[in-house]
């Protein structure tokens, strides 16, 4: 257990050195990956969910583990397949021969961090048995619904599309994800670290061996989400979030652009950003700085597009050098 107490749990300047600690409490287990861990704070601030994409073998999984463990959050994981149920997920009735009565037996979608991995190994219709619990933070069995924790978030891993045996998700669930992260192969040094640590001993299935504890927990995110609430945003940061995300929708290259909830999204990202390197105000930098992860999913390409090369982040890349910056 941690050994943080309420009233500081309570503040929002300790919460914002206790989610900082989680950078170098993750680092215990996973090598590098500075961007995603801080991806997955920002989603947690804002009450999102997560999309992270890679080949297999780049510890997307140890990742989100070594987070669970950092936070004292209940974590669950289900490996998607092409034959899962979407029982499987939410949980089902199971009748009672004793009391002849049908009991709910909840899934492992009840839980603070519902690890999805591989989630576009399994058909649309069971990757949209999540929908509801992403956006209502609700599953609805025999048509009673029934409440998850808080907090909760949804961290799927995806192979990369073009990989066999995989679905693309539905438009409708990749609107639900928050941020998009991309987690790349690691750098040479960082792959010889990794090495190192095995040859060591470290064992990814151990976590406490490895060193991670506990630094933060729920109480210091409601604090930390009562700082995000409180940091102002000007109508000039205001204008250039809404100026990005109409630029996508007039761009050559896509088919679909950034709709209006994309928007909210960008600056409520922005916002989390904002208040994590400690400011009470947006700048544009911000806004720069999480544009990528927020929209990346939230654009569809030409098809001619595509075959040229171009990449939703070369569009976002290009839209955010030719929008005015505000003064």
């Amino acid at each position: 257990m941690s050994d943080r107490t309420p009233e500081t749990a309570a503040n929002p300047e300790s919460a914002r050195a206790s989610l900082e600690a989680l950078r170098t409490e993750i680092a215990k287990a996973v090598v590098g990956q500075d961007s995603a861990v801080t991806g997955l704070v920002v989603a947690l601030l804002c009450r999102g969910h997560v999309l992270l994409e890679g080949v297999p073998g780049v510890a997307k999984t140890l990742l989100v583990r070594a987070l669970a463990a950092s936070l004292e959050l209940d974590t669950k994981r289900v490996q998607f397949t092409p034959d899962l149920m979407p029982s499987d997920v939410t949980g089902s009735l199971i009748y009672d021969a004793r009391t002849a009565e049908f009991s709910f037996q909840p899934g492992p979608v009840f839980t603070n961090l519902l690890l999805a991995d591989e989630i576009n190994r399994t058909p649309p219709k069971i990757q949209s048995s999540l929908l509801e619990a992403m956006e209502e933070r609700q599953v609805t069995v025999d048509g009673t619904p029934r409440l998850l924790p808080d907090p909760f978030l949804v961290a799927a891993t995806q192979n990369p599309v073009e990989y066999e045996g995989t679905y693309p998700l539905p438009e409708a669930q990749l609107d639900r994800f928050l941020l998009k992260l991309t987690v790349p192969l690691p750098s040479r040094q960082d792959e010889i670290d990794v090495l190192s640590r095995h040859a060591d001993g470290f064992n990814p299935r151990d976590l406490k061996a490895a060193g991670v504890r506990p630094v933060a927990g729920p109480a210091d995110l409601e604090a930390a989400r009562a700082g995000v609430a409180k940091t102002s945003v000007s109508a000039e940061i205001t204008g250039y979030v809404v100026d990005i995300c109409r630029a996508t929708r007039e761009s050559p290259s896509l088919s679909l652009g950034v709709s209006p909830r994309g928007a909210t999204a960008l600056l409520s990202t922005a916002r989390a950003w904002a208040w994590l390197t400690g400011r009470d105000y947006v700048i544009p930098d911000d806004v720069k700085a999480l544009a990528l992860p927020t929209l990346r999913h939230r654009i569809q390409l030409r098809p001619e597009a595509e075959m040229e090369g171009i990449t939703a982040d070369s569009v976002i890349t290009s839209v955010l050098a030719h929008v005015p910056v505000p003064r």
